[in-house]
């Protein structure tokens, strides 16, 4: 069993395995721990459908050297990356907001045909502190999907396709719905609709998964099409991830057109604890949108911990993509990881494991290589 595993990990990391030698990388040693989540969920990892990538981070003066390693990790291969995509959203929604002299994120906006009244910014902190739908959504009517999209693929964020807006009635409508902004008591300014082409459907591995799926309270006993889904794989949530995290590190034209302030504010918002935002701490406790190292804890996230990230879990898979800081300890590292945990291979029944195994495994995962991380010079 164990030669077995070392050949697997050789395949799927590239690296050399040995029985006795030390690990020569975080992502390695993780892959290797005796713990009991780790092993069940690598001893069937095709199953669980499992892609990682880990970002050793090394500093040297004002320099910075990154070295990725991989585990399963192929574009090619589908998953559904769920409220992940309200990264990009985000992010594109502070630029767009950078090019019009006449909006600024504090503005208040409602959707017409909406009640609730909100602002950008309040959008974009209730997208990480507590990763509400409707937020997104109000994002994407400002948006629409294919200036979203182009805006990722020209700084080199691909591939991606962000195609629907989440759990709602209109989630697939390509014609955004009016914002109606006002600038101040006086007056308001109203956003014209927004045609984007209608998606096509995707050829990969994986699009179609399972053995069944509930539609209208009907078992349809035939696998579950994502072809019209989101895709964001983990290649683009890393690059995107990397592109905000460390922005010098990248050329003028990969850059966003974020100011220095709305970076920050960014920043700030990526890593918001619920509390932090608003929200009560009992019933949304800090690692409510933390999977790696936290997840499978209700107890405070220490204060020179920080994590910037964004997961998703929809459909029985879960994803985190985050970069952890430990300002004490001064560690670092960027990680992004997902899996499927979808036993009766049945969609829409609700019956997924995620805090039997999904949020298990990325909490040990994230705490396997943040020990190795506290070890390493």
């Amino acid at each position: 069993m164990i030669q077995r595993y070392c050949i697997s990990l050789l395949v799927a990391l590239g690296i050399s395995c040995s029985y006795t030698s030390k690990p020569t990388n975080a992502l390695k040693a993780a892959l290797e721990s005796n713990d009991s989540i780790i092993r069940w969920v690598l001893d069937n990892a095709k199953q669980y459908q499992v892609q990682i990538r880990y970002t050793q981070i090394d500093r040297k003066g004002d320099s910075i050297q990154f070295t990725d390693i991989d585990f399963g990790v192929d574009p090619d291969n589908y998953f559904y990356p769920a409220s992940t995509v309200k990264f990009p959203a985000a992010v594109a929604a502070l630029e767009k907001l950078n090019t019009l002299d006449t909006l600024d994120r504090t503005d208040r906006f409602y959707v017409e045909g909406d009640s609730v009244e909100t602002n950008f910014e309040r959008a974009i902190l209730e997208i990480f502190a507590v990763s509400d739908n409707a937020a997104n959504n109000r994002l994407i009517e400002f948006l629409g999907f294919d200036f979203l999209n182009e805006s990722m693929r020209e700084k080199g964020v691909t591939p991606i396709r962000i195609s629907h807006r989440l759990s709602t009635s209109n989630a697939d409508d390509v014609t955004t719905k009016p914002l109606i902004i006002y600038k101040n008591d006086s007056s308001i300014v109203q956003s014209y609709p927004i045609i984007s082409a209608p998606p096509q459907p995707l050829k990969l591995l994986n699009i179609k998964k399972g053995k069944g799926f509930y539609a209208n309270d009907s078992l349809y006993r035939e696998p579950f099409s994502f072809e019209l889904k989101n895709y964001y794989p983990v290649a683009a949530q890393h690059a995107l991830l990397k592109r905000i995290v460390f922005p010098g590190q990248f050329p003028e034209n990969q850059r966003f057109g974020l100011s220095e302030e709305q970076h920050q504010f960014l920043l700030d918002a990526m890593a918001v604890l619920p509390y932090e935002a608003g929200y009560e701490r009992e019933a949304f406790f800090d690692s409510y949108g933390k999977f790696f190292m936290f997840g499978d804890t209700e107890a405070p996230i220490p204060d020179h911990i920080k994590i910037y990230n964004k997961v998703g879990y929809a459909y029985g898979t879960l994803t985190d993509c985050a970069y952890i800081r430990d300002t004490k300890n001064q560690v670092e590292f960027l990680l992004t990881a997902t899996l499927l945990v979808n036993a009766d291979e049945v969609f829409n029944d609700d019956q997924y494991e995620y805090d039997q195994i999904g949020i298990p495994f990325l909490a040990q995962l994230g705490r396997e290589i943040y020990d190795y991380e506290l070890q390493r010079k």
